[in-house]
């Protein structure tokens, strides 16, 4: 009797081990039918996606009418040009999309608890790069060796989501919108000429004093047209003119130090030079002491890929 039940008792768990394996296979077909059925309808056709997912057609058609046939509804129709969606076709893909994005990122949670790893896209300034991340680099590689950094330097402003970048750093006042911001600094702005210019152009000792100067301007939109000063702790604008206008802080420290004519530049870009006499400070009793905030832009908060976070974490402990 209980050799009977013992040989029973076996059948039984293999039984329950083989509908479970059954049930995992039909899982895994599921998410796989999901993903081809998703291709398809983003590249068109058959062949396309075929092509693309590196199977042969008549295997994602054989997918496709198994899905339709389990399904027992029509989820795709072929018109002159390429396959379109039925409504179950449609309502079918929004749910897909979902699970597949929810798989993707339980995939990318679990491989971040073990080690920060992949690509990490930076887009910063060329001058705030250049100055305070690019040396930040090898520390930051050597801490984490399994993320590959992809920095690019560009004063344009670059948009998350089109770039696909997983930060952005940017340099004053932001914008509303959707994107996360952690500070990681700011800078004071400073009026500045080289000794050579001043030689020549004598040493204005008044805000007013610049209306004989040459001074270089910047040639995108300011939420001041002038430079701003105070006097006597009243404030006040002054509209500078001169011959020659940039589109970011490094031109414009470039050309001042060469003697072109007096800039008025984040401090950050020039300290150096300061210090070292390629540049000299201007009309500081009357400068209004406005700062100028450096953020890192980045999507998706406490979800962000653990590479992204770390990145931050870092930035933010050795800048500030």
């Amino acid at each position: 009797m209980e050799e009977a039940n013992t040989h029973n008792n076996g059948r039984n768990r293999r039984s329950t081990c083989a509908k479970k394996s059954q049930m995992m296979r039909e899982s895994g077909d599921r998410a796989h039918e999901m993903a081809v059925f998703s291709r398809v309808l983003t590249e068109g056709s058959f062949s396309a996606a075929a092509r693309s997912l590196g199977l042969a057609p008549s295997a994602v058609s054989r997918i496709i009418a198994r899905l339709e046939a389990r399904l027992g509804v029509r989820l795709l129709v072929r018109t002159t040009r390429a396959l379109a969606p039925t409504p179950e076709g449609e309502a079918y893909h929004r749910a897909a999309a979902r699970i597949l994005d929810d798989i993707d990122d339980l995939e990318q949670t679990l491989a971040d608890q073990a080690s920060p790893r992949g690509r990490l896209r930076v887009s910063a300034t060329v001058a705030h790069g250049r100055m305070h991340i690019l040396p930040l680099l090898p520390d930051f590689l050597a801490l984490y060796p399994g993320i590959l950094v992809d920095i690019s330097l560009t004063d344009a402003v670059v948009d998350l989501v089109e770039e696909r970048a997983d930060v952005a750093i940017r340099v004053g006042l932001l914008p509303d919108s959707p994107l996360m911001a952690r500070k990681l600094g700011e800078s004071g702005r400073t009026v500045v000429a080289s000794p050579a210019y001043l030689a020549c152009r004598g040493t204005p000792g008044a805000p007013e004093d610049l209306l004989s100067h040459n001074c270089i301007g910047f040639n995108f939109r300011r939420a001041q047209r002038g430079w701003p000063f105070v006097r006597d702790g009243v404030p006040f604008e002054l509209a500078v003119r001169g011959n020659v206008e940039a589109n970011n802080g490094d031109t414009v420290r470039r050309l001042a130090i060469d003697g072109v004519g007096v800039a008025r530049v984040g401090t950050f870009h020039i300290a150096q030079d300061m210090a070292e006499g390629r540049l000299v400070p201007l009309l500081e009793d009357f400068n209004p002491g406005d700062r100028e905030p450096f953020h890192a832009l980045y999507i998706g908060g406490r979800t962000a890929p653990k590479r992204v976070r770390v990145f931050l974490d870092f930035l933010t402990e050795r800048l500030r």
